[in-house]
């Protein structure tokens, strides 16, 4: 019996001591808490936020820096003797807020009593120096510096983007694991496309504490600190000077301005109408004012050079000739009378050549043309002749750069349509159509639809005479180095080169004698233009377009104009887009009279 007693004892002391390993086990290697607590005791872990690469125009200035600023981050199990109304005076703020950040803070994922967590966010320099006296009276509170977005003009909001910090959804779906609750990260814009290049990486240093909590220097000598990782630096195609010049012309509008430089594809000019100062979205301020921005009514964050989808009009009458020529249904000595039975026209013109039709934009000429480029026979009937005949046509304009995103580096880009036949089978659910019905496209109008990067592009096609390069705002990341790959790739089109000279030749004749002499012509520099008119449905008024570029050999710009509800092309956006010019190629305009045209904006 006694034997029997002492297996028992015996069995009770093995399973006593298997509980307090288990236990052990639990608390040394399962368990963090107690480590944690020892550790927040001897040594405070400090992340170092590394500086966002800063970003300049193409001339050297800076366009986009950084500023100090700080976060006032909590370890909970270190806050003793807590005056809250001190507090409150301190740091401004009411006693309800202060228990909601409380609450708010304990309710976070990744909280933990034992780590620095983030109290207050976005605290300014000023800010910063009316509480740092007060600090050593807040056992528990520790000031985190970091950087936030600065820039040099209050221009280019709609390009530069902005930098706030990432989201939960966007965190909980990051593969990468770079990115931790309360960093910063580029929500849209250059800041968001090229957010790999400018984040840099982030470092971290441990530093020793006594009893007191007083720092004693670094832990373990530094060993296992590491030192952040600045982002690169970028170097944009942008003339600053250029772009604050067209937003002042845009002031008071809505719609756009693309200047880009032929030979690179690099983008000098992106103008969105109306914009917002990229100072707002930065800052303690940030939340307020993004809700105020994206509620304007005027859409101040719709980036309308990537993502308004107009109809072309009549400067896709330029398009439509070089697939005529290349097509050869007609040639450059075709002549066409301007019989306005079936669509009307404008202006005093009767039996033009193909370079006059395009400087007299005479709808009837086009509308033939394009009846020739779509009825040449190869079908058994009207409708597969028309269906042969639009596939054919869609692929020289997809080679233009219409119908699908060109791949600017920047997010949102949207394609605009040019119909295929496929298109038109699901409108008319059947397919039974012909030339007939969609003889609009003719003219720019109809089912086309064009995002002003695209015209953009389009004119610094035919000013390369035949092909382009991806249009790009970044011409180098870092000081020497280059930009992305596919923007020194050239695109060429499905037209012969000879046929751009007579596009050419007739863009010359638009701006000399055609119907943009009046406010596009320049003295001493040959502008090579088409104007456009978009038509919209009354009482809304048509949208006034213009492409342009300049001078006609060896082209340094060329340019898209849109003015919503301006009317004419030959009125708000030709003398917008000559005003550009003469800025970009002799500094200054010579006639301040069509500077104050546009300024006083009566067109509207």
């Amino acid at each position: 019996m006694n034997e029997g007693r002492k297996e028992i004892i015996q069995v009770i002391f093995v399973f006593i001591g298997f509980v307090f390993l288990v236990k052990l086990f639990f608390i040394q290697v399962i368990d963090t808490r107690y480590e944690e607590l020892a550790n927040s005791n001897a040594i405070l872990r400090e992340v170092e936020y590394p500086f966002r690469g800063l970003i300049y125009d193409r001339h050297g200035k800076l366009i986009v820096y950084n500023t100090p600023e700080f976060d006032l981050n909590v370890i909970i199990k270190e806050v003793k003797n807590f005056d809250s109304l001190k507090f409150c005076a301190v740091f401004n703020m009411s006693s309800q807020d202060l228990r909601r950040r409380f609450k708010e803070l304990k309710a976070r994922k990744e909280y933990s009593p034992y780590k620095p967590t983030l109290f207050i966010d976005k605290l300014s320099d000023y800010d910063f120096a009316k509480v740092q006296d007060n600090l050593d009276e807040f056992p528990g509170f520790y000031i985190q510096a970091r950087t936030t977005r600065a820039y040099a003009s209050p221009t280019l909001a709609n390009a530069l983007g902005y930098v706030s910090e990432i989201s939960k959804t966007r965190l909980e779906n990051d593969t990468t694991g770079i990115y931790r609750q309360g960093d910063y990260i580029g929500q849209s814009g250059i800041e968001q496309f090229y957010e790999a290049q400018l984040r840099g990486k982030r470092g971290v240093r441990f530093k020793l504490r006594n009893v007191k909590g007083i720092e004693k220097g670094a832990f373990n000598k530094g060993t296992l600190d590491t030192l952040s990782v600045p982002g690169q630096d970028l170097i944009s195609g942008i003339d600053l000077t250029l772009q604050e010049y067209a937003e002042y012309l845009m002031k008071g509008k809505s719609g756009s301005i693309v200047a880009i430089e032929p030979s690179s594809g690099e983008i000098l000019t992106l103008v969105s109408g109306p914009s917002y100062d990229p100072i707002l979205l930065t800052g303690k301020n940030y939340s307020k004012n993004f809700v105020l921005i994206n509620s304007d009514t005027n859409k101040p964050l719709f980036n309308r050079p990537l993502m308004a989808q107009y109809r072309p009009g009549s400067i896709f009458k330029i398009a439509q000739a070089m697939v005529a020529l290349q097509e050869s249904v007609l040639t450059p000595e075709t002549r066409i009378r301007c019989d306005r039975t079936i669509i009307d026209c404008h202006g005093d013109h009767f039996n033009e050549d193909l370079r006059g039709a395009i400087a007299n934009s005479c709808n009837p000429y086009f509308r033939d043309a394009f009846r020739r480029m779509i009825n040449q026979g190869k079908g058994n009937d009207p409708y597969t002749d028309a269906h042969v005949g639009l596939a054919e046509w869609n692929k020289y304009m997809n080679s233009f750069g219409f119908g699908y995103r060109l791949g600017i580096d920047l997010p949102n880009e949207k394609s605009g349509l040019i119909p295929t036949p496929e298109f038109y089978d699901r409108a008319y659910k059947s397919p039974q159509w012909k030339f007939s019905n969609i003889y609009s496209l003719a003219i720019g109008e109809g089912e086309n639809m064009i995002v002003p990067i695209q015209m953009a592009n389009f004119a610094a096609t035919i000013a390369n005479r035949g092909y382009y390069y991806i249009p790009h705002l970044v011409k180098a990341i870092g000081k020497d180095g280059k930009p992305l790959p596919q923007y020194t790739e050239r695109h060429y089109t499905l037209i012969d080169s000879a046929h751009f000279r007579v596009a050419v030749d007739a863009m010359e004749q638009v701006v000399d004698r055609g119907t943009a002499q009046f406010r596009a012509k320049l003295d001493s520099i040959i502008v090579c233009g088409k104007t456009g008119t978009v038509e919209n449905i009354p009482p809304i008024a048509n949208h006034s377009v213009f492409i342009a570029f300049a001078p006609r050999e060896n082209p340094k710009i060329a340019i898209s104009v849109y003015v919503e509800n301006a009317g004419q092309g030959a009125r708000a956006a030709a003398s917008i887009a000559s005003l550009m010019i003469e800025k970009y190629l002799i500094g200054h305009t010579k006639r301040p009279q069509i500077e104050q045209y546009v300024l006083n904006g009566k067109f509207l």
